[in-house]
């Protein structure tokens, strides 16, 4: 088996598939994740990224095929047990605990990374020593001044910053965004952007992003699906003029030049 430092991908998947009900959602995707980097998986409404995600990240079992990570064989692990492999991954749905402030969701999880399991005989107080990291992750986020607000009262956009907090939080090898952009406005997306870049420079991304420009901005590497198979890999600059991808995304009705343009366009907006 080879070791973290015999390999230059993180994660390799061999022949990844998913059938529902002799749908195919997944097809037969072999992809390669270079550790330290920034990779996107990207393509149309039904491409089959999302659900290449839940396989990598074992919320669901392949029909076929096998993932590694760090040289590991994973496919047949629980999602509990690849997070505690340092796998850790967002979902296109804020999931925080809505009741509690700020503070203390990302306390919870400096709690969890630390291993101080819950105890109910323990004072809260005991977890104070927590606070400075939760904050300055908090202020990270632009979410300081709202750090004893409850989950429930902030904006969607400020949400998605609190997950992403809570999940650097657990301080993972590698991080999985499921749409870590989904509902912001262009001010939150600067930020978020520039703090993905930030995370990336110590552990490896792979997002799932529609957002091309911050894609474009982002990314190392890109794999196109389509139709749940890899249509094209590359930087953006090689992937975003090939034929095959723009007629994926602007259907075959459009002219190849004018659908380059406007995904062109779409891109640096």
């Amino acid at each position: 088996m080879q070791t973290p430092e015999q390999t230059d991908y993180i994660i390799e998947t061999a022949g990844l598939t998913k059938e529902f009900r002799g749908f195919t959602a997944v097809n037969n995707v072999n992809l390669k994740v270079r550790r330290g980097s920034i990779h996107a998986l990207i393509g149309p409404n039904g491409a089959g990224k999302t659900t290449c995600f839940n396989l990598i990240t074992k919320f669901l079992t392949p029909t076929r095929g096998t993932i590694h990570f760090n040289g590991r064989d994973i496919t047949a692990l629980k999602p509990a047990d690849i997070a505690r492999l340092g796998l850790v991954r967002s979902f296109q749905i804020s999931a925080t605990f809505p009741h509690l402030t700020l503070v203390e969701n990302v306390r919870l999880a400096l709690q969890r990374a630390a291993g101080l399991h819950y105890q109910f005989w323990r004072s809260e107080h005991a977890l104070d020593k927590l606070n400075g990291r939760a904050m300055e992750l908090l202020s990270d986020f632009g979410l300081a001044d709202h750090a004893h607000l409850t989950a429930v009262e902030l904006s969607y956009g400020r949400k998605r910053a609190l997950e992403l907090a809570t999940t650097l939080a657990l301080e993972p090898e590698m991080l999985l965004l499921d749409e870590p952009m989904a509902g912001m406005g262009g001010e939150d997306i600067a930020r978020v952007a520039e703090l993905i870049r930030k995370a990336a420079k110590n552990r490896t991304v792979l997002m799932v992003e529609h957002n091309l420009s911050v894609v474009a901005s982002l990314s190392d590497k890109i794999t196109v699906l389509a139709r749940g198979e890899i249509l094209a890999e590359g930087s953006y600059a090689e992937v975003s003029g090939k034929p095959e991808v723009i007629e994926a995304y602007m259907g075959t009705g459009a002219s190849t030049g004018g659908a380059a343009q406007e995904a062109h366009a779409g891109a640096t907006a």
